[in-house]
C-alpha cells in the first residue's frame, strides 16, 4: 500500500494539502509586480531566477478576501501543464505547515454540502488524527486561459 505525501498549509484558518509531486519549492513572500487587466485573485507576478511566475492569492480565489501578509506568508511554487508545456505558478498562502503522509484509504470524496469553496477545486478530504485536510486539485484552481494570457505576456516581454 502506497502512502501519498502532501504539503499542508493554512488559508483563512483552514488546513489545505497539495501533493508534493506538484511542488517545486517554497519561497518567502516578497512583493509581487502588478499586471494590469488580471483577475483580482492574481495580484501579479514574481521574478524567480529570471522566469516570470504568476502568483495566485488563494484567500482571494477561495474566500474573496486578500491575504494579509506577515512573516509566515509564503509562496508555493507549483507546476501546471498548459497545453504542451509546463508552467510555474506561485500560490500565495497564509503559512506552510508540514509534509504529511495520507494513505489513499484515509481520503474521502469532497462533501457536497457545507464547503465554503467550490467543489471542483477539491480532490478530497484527508483524515489526519483529529482534523481534516482539504486536498486541492492544482490544475482546477487556475483558470488556464488567464494563466495563458500571463504566460504569453511574459514571453513577449523578453
Amino acid at each position: 500500500m502506497q502512502e501519498l505525501q502532501y504539503l499542508t498549509f493554512q488559508i483563512s484558518e483552514e488546513l489545505f494539502g497539495l501533493g508534493i509531486l506538484y511542488i517545486k519549492e517554497i519561497i518567502e513572500y516578497e512583493s509581487v509586480t502588478h499586471v494590469p487587466m488580471m483577475p483580482e485573485y492574481i495580484p501579479g507576478v514574481i521574478n524567480l531566477r529570471g522566469n516570470v511566475v504568476p502568483v495566485i492569492d488563494l484567500n482571494m480565489r477561495f474566500y474573496r478576501r486578500k491575504t494579509e501578509t506577515n512573516r509566515k506568508t509564503c509562496i508555493i511554487i507549483t507546476e501546471i501543464k498548459l497545453e504542451n508545456e509546463i508552467v510555474d505558478v506561485g500560490l500565495l498562502v497564509d503559512a506552510v505547515n508540514e509534509v504529511v503522509d495520507i494513505p489513499p484509504e484515509s481520503i474521502e470524496e469532497p462533501p457536497s454540502f457545507g464547503s465554503k469553496i467550490r467543489l471542483d477545486f477539491i480532490q478530497g478530504l484527508g483524515k489526519l488524527e483529529n482534523k481534516f485536510v482539504i486536498i486541492l486539485k492544482v490544475n482546477q484552481i487556475l483558470e488556464l486561459s488567464e494563466i495563458q494570457a500571463i504566460h504569453e505576456t511574459s514571453t513577449n516581454v523578453t
